[in-house]
């Protein structure tokens, strides 16, 4: 695998180079990819996605092409953009995929000759579910206003002896900073512009879905955490928390939507040989995007060049743990590989 030495000075040498290229609405807006001339681009924080009426499989499936670019987002804002992170995100995903996708299912379609590395995915425009479906076996320390830790701290200074959180009602007692939770607790949140976590019930109050595909979801969702939590500890790692996105596909079944156990959607913590947990200056040795929101100073701060290339690094050598597998980038322009990729999905789809 690469040493810390040669990860850095991949992102040094090649950092700025793969950050450079066009937004895919630019890209088609220079009639670069005519097939995609008449779709919709709807552009998100991290990844934009691409779909319309002409974009159909053989099978008449719908298509939604998503597209991983290497901007990052903490607390809702965009901070810059991060090498290599697309790449690594898509590496991340699909080896995670892999494991629970019997579990889970997904919205991807297989095409031959895509290398895992892609930042261009295929997959079936679902009918979407708007929640976000987050998990939590720790309560990790986080600056994110969702949290469980921020929602502790609160109600601490109010003087509380329990909280309640997402329908689940816990003693504070029973609560430490980055410490075991007396069970793995489903916390979901809304898929507002501003996301908070919420009680089931209000799922079921809103239309958003039905209790039996909430339960659905629920339950697949902690089998396969429970499938990726024993991959990791093989690995020497422990799955802290994650959230997963789900729709209904043209069969009428719930599928993971997106990302899956990536370092943007979940945090892993680094164990030491007799199973606890190590740290470093008092916290956690992790591999998620925690370590980037520990790096905001200010409200609107944007990432400095030498913090882009940190987070980098750390995103490369959290994947290689995650993994056991090495790096392997692919350093062709970021537009080309954009271009080829596209043209290779829709030639083998439609």
């Amino acid at each position: 695998m690469l040493s810390e030495k040669e990860i850095n000075e991949l992102v040094q040498n090649y950092g700025n180079r793969v950050n450079e290229g066009r937004p895919i609405k630019q890209i088609i807006a220079d009639g670069d990819l005519p097939l995609l001339k008449d779709a919709t681009v709807l552009e998100g924080k991290v990844s934009d996605s691409v779909f319309g009426k002409n974009l159909k499989t053989k099978d008449g499936i719908a298509i939604r092409l998503m597209f991983r670019n290497n901007r990052i987002s903490t607390h809702d804002v965009n901070r810059g953009a991060i090498p290599f992170k697309d790449q690594v995100l898509a590496y991340n995903h699909d080896h995670m995929l892999q494991l629970v996708k019997s579990i889970l299912g997904s919205s991807q379609f297989e095409v031959p000759g895509l290398k895992p590395s892609s930042t261009v995915i295929p997959a079936e425009n679902l009918n979407l579910i708007a929640l976000e479906n987050v998990l939590r076996m720790y309560m990790a320390e986080s600056s994110t206003s969702t949290s469980l830790y921020q929602h502790w701290l609160k109600a601490k200074d109010e003087n509380k002896k329990t909280i309640s959180y997402a329908g689940h009602n816990i003693r504070i007692d029973e609560l430490t900073p980055n410490g075991a939770l007396p069970y793995l607790m489903d916390t979901p949140s809304t898929k507002d512009k501003i996301d908070k976590t919420i009680d089931p019930q209000y799922l079921f109050d809103n239309g958003v879905c039905s209790k039996e595909q909430y339960q659905q979801i629920r339950n697949a969702s902690l089998m396969a955490f429970g499938m990726i939590s024993q991959y990791l500890r093989e690995k020497g790692m422990v799955l802290v928390d994650t959230k997963t996105e789900h729709g209904i596909n043209a069969q009428g079944q719930i599928v993971a939507a997106d990302e899956l156990y990536t370092m943007d959607s979940s945090r892993f913590w680094k164990l030491n040989d007799d199973g606890s947990i190590i740290s470093r200056d008092g916290k956690p040795v992790s591999f998620s995007k925690e370590f980037a929101r520990g790096m905001v100073k200010e409200k609107g701060q944007q990432f400095s060049e030498e913090q882009a290339n940190a987070i980098a690094a750390r995103y490369i050598s959290g994947l290689q743990h995650l993994t056991g597998k090495t790096f392997e980038p692919d350093l062709r322009p970021r537009d080309q590989r954009i271009i080829e990729s596209v043209n290779l999905i829709l030639d083998r789809l439609m």
